[in-house]
């Protein structure tokens, strides 16, 4: 069997090339497609699979600026000539699922997150732009919608990574989707003796991360943050932080394991697609203090692996720490591990697997009213 697999650019090694990872494991004859690839910032497991690049790597600065072609990126897809494969994965969050497939081939769409920045995060992104580029972007993100929509069709089966994706795959393509939650690497993280101490916040430091959020809530609490991660938003949330919030900036993966295995708990105040990081604070042994939204509602276990707020608020957040700080003893870390290992790689391979191969062995669907498409 001929198996490609379609992943949006390789250009770094974050949750999505994580799950690209355990795919190229299942399927190791794979030939691989995407749009940008930069062999030094990817992992062995990737690079030991033929790469094959769109034409918009063959554009000026494509490695560092490839987002500035988002608008060619669906053609760039079509171009691609995949005739020749009997199994097609594309693995979605920027423009993949769009190729055109063989009549009898099988596509198998695993979807991360429909293009946020042009379905439900277009109008907060619009407002980070220039008058000129909000223009020249509100006509590309329109036409984007369409095709996306389009090319939702050319799939026979999607498989989503949290019930808050599989919902939104329904809003926007009036798609069903399985569920097949991302992996994580269990054996990079271990619970560690206490004490305890520090709340943690590990991600990027961007406007949807919700960092600012967590920040307030420990204002004037007497209570330690610290922030690991980089990203535009650092410099005027440091501004803004009181003392007792510590800036640490990109740390190294030993040094992440040790933070989350010595934390008192994360703190998780934005809604994420998914969101690996709950679950590997989880695998360290740790609770998690997570916004009652998004993917977080499908890894945390309320009162058994940690607590929800339901408000975006900074009072909302203190009022939960305090309902955690009521109970110190109510969280096991040997049962916060127990609950992470059902994200485990071995997990995801299997159930991916299964997917796919029912897929495989299903009469062939011939038309979009069987793939459960719009007509």
């Amino acid at each position: 069997m001929r198996v490609a697999i379609v992943h949006y650019w390789l250009v770094g090694m974050r949750g999505g090339e994580r799950v690209l990872e355990e795919i190229c494991r299942l399927y190791p004859q794979a030939d691989i497609f995407t749009h940008v690839f930069d062999p030094g910032a990817v992992s062995e497991t990737i690079r030991a699979h033929t790469v094959k690049t769109t034409f918009i790597a063959r554009m000026p600065f494509a490695r560092a600026q490839y987002q500035k072609y988002l608008g060619f990126m669906p053609r760039a897809l079509e171009e691609l000539d995949l005739s020749g494969y009997d199994l097609i994965v594309s693995s979605e969050s920027g423009p993949a699922k769009g190729i055109i497939p063989g009549p009898l081939a099988r596509h198998v769409c695993y979807c991360h997150s429909p293009m946020r920045y042009i379905w439900d995060h277009y109008h907060d992104y619009a407002r980070t732009l220039n008058p000129v580029a909000r223009a020249v972007f509100s006509r590309v993100a329109h036409r984007l919608r369409q095709w996306d929509v389009t090319s939702a069709a050319r799939c026979d089966r999607f498989i989503a990574n949290s019930a808050f994706v599989a919902a939104r795959i329904g809003r926007y393509w009036a798609r069903p989707a399985d569920i097949v939650h991302p992996p994580v690497d269990m054996e990079a993280f271990a619970p560690a003796p206490g004490p305890h101490r520090d709340y943690l916040f590990v991600g990027e430091l961007v406007a949807y991360k919700r960092a600012d959020l967590a920040i307030d809530a420990f204002r004037d609490s007497g209570r330690t943050l610290l922030i690991a991660g980089e990203g535009e938003g650092r410099v005027a949330l440091e501004r803004r932080a009181p003392p007792n919030v510590k800036f640490l900036g990109r740390v190294s993966a030993d040094r992440l394991a040790a933070l989350y295995a010595q934390c008192r708990a994360l703190i998780f105040p934005g809604e994420e697609d998914f969101g690996i990081v709950p679950v590997e604070a989880m695998a360290a042994g740790r609770p998690v203090i997570a916004l009652g939204s998004g993917g977080a509602l499908d890894s945390v276990k309320p009162n058994v692996t940690g607590l929800f707020f339901n408000e975006r608020t900074p009072a909302a957040l203190r009022a939960a720490i305090d309902v955690f700080e009521a109970s110190p003893g109510q969280f096991d870390p040997a049962r916060i591990r127990g609950h992470a290992e059902t994200f485990s790689a071995a997990r995801f391979r299997a159930a991916f697997k299964a997917i796919v191969d029912e897929e495989l062995a299903a009469p062939p669907r011939r038309s979009c009213a069987e793939r459960g498409a719009p007509q």
